[in-house]
């Protein structure tokens, strides 16, 4: 996982039923993300990516605010020149991660905790969280997918005036345009993600994967693309199955169904 500091700004749990947890912990600078907090990040995710035992990582913060960005008393040490590379880039690496990551989002999540955000692939936010994009407002290229990921989920008439003019988006707001998948009492937010977590986990963890993947993929393509891309990774699958994977698949869809009756009776 690499080194971590002693303060441990960025926590990592694993949990013996394959749920992971992340935790950006600075509540007192509103976790506000330092050069090695970023690197400690992208090394997080990108090993619990590869680790066997998580099927699922929750991301959250500590305190009152999910993320309010990176620390602007390091601005240079942190854009300068680093945004190239993939090793130390947590969005980057979340992209790559392929275990489904469920974002819990309170307080504020401005520009880096915004694009972070944006790296989920699920997420609950707290009533009154406000998601805020002020990098027109400090003179700061994105650079973590920003500028091209918002107009695509919520239209790019709304993401300009949510970049151009630094207005808030807020949770209530998001969960309309389809960007925010549940919005709960502060108080329940982990409890969601946590079922959420549950849920997937239900599911053929193998096609979880393969599934968020061809979901992700096909969304930086044309629709026609897409279309052709889930296909050829259909025919590839099927193809790959052996005659003891479909028995298998035909048992469980059986157990599944003879569940469903009895407990109608």
């Amino acid at each position: 996982m690499g080194p971590y500091s002693s303060e441990k700004l960025i926590l990592v749990t694993r949990e013996p039923n394959g749920i992971a947890t992340v935790t950006i912990n600075r509540p007192g600078s509103l976790n506000s993300l330092t050069r090695p907090m970023m690197i400690d990040l992208a090394h997080a995710f990108k090993a619990l990516g590869k680790d066997d035992s998580v099927q699922v990582i929750i991301l959250s913060g500590s305190g009152r605010t999910f993320c309010s960005g990176v620390d602007l008393t390091a601005a240079e040490q942190i854009f300068k020149g680093d945004v190239k590379d993939p090793e130390s880039d947590p969005i980057f690496q979340m992209e790559q991660c392929p275990k489904p990551i469920i974002g819990a989002i309170n307080g504020f999540a401005i520009t880096a905790g915004f694009e972070i955000s944006l790296a989920c692939d699920i997420l609950v936010a707290a009533k009154g969280t406000k998601f805020l994009d002020t990098h027109a407002r400090f003179g700061i290229f994105p650079s973590w997918g920003l500028s091209q990921k918002l107009p695509r989920i919520i239209g790019p008439h709304k993401a300009r005036e949510v970049s151009l003019a630094a207005m808030p988006l807020t949770a209530e707001e998001a969960e309309k345009l389809g960007f925010v998948n549940y919005v709960v009492e502060e108080s329940e937010l982990l409890k969601k993600a946590r079922q959420l977590a549950v849920a997937i986990m239900k599911n053929n963890q193998d096609m979880v994967i393969r599934y968020k993947s061809v979901i992700n993929d096909g969304f930086k393509l044309d629709l026609h693309h897409g279309l052709a891309l889930e296909k050829e990774r259909a025919h590839k699958y099927y193809n790959g199955m052996t005659k003891e994977q479909f028995k298998k698949m035909q048992e469980f869809i059986a157990g599944r169904s003879s569940k469903k009756a009895s407990s109608k009776l």
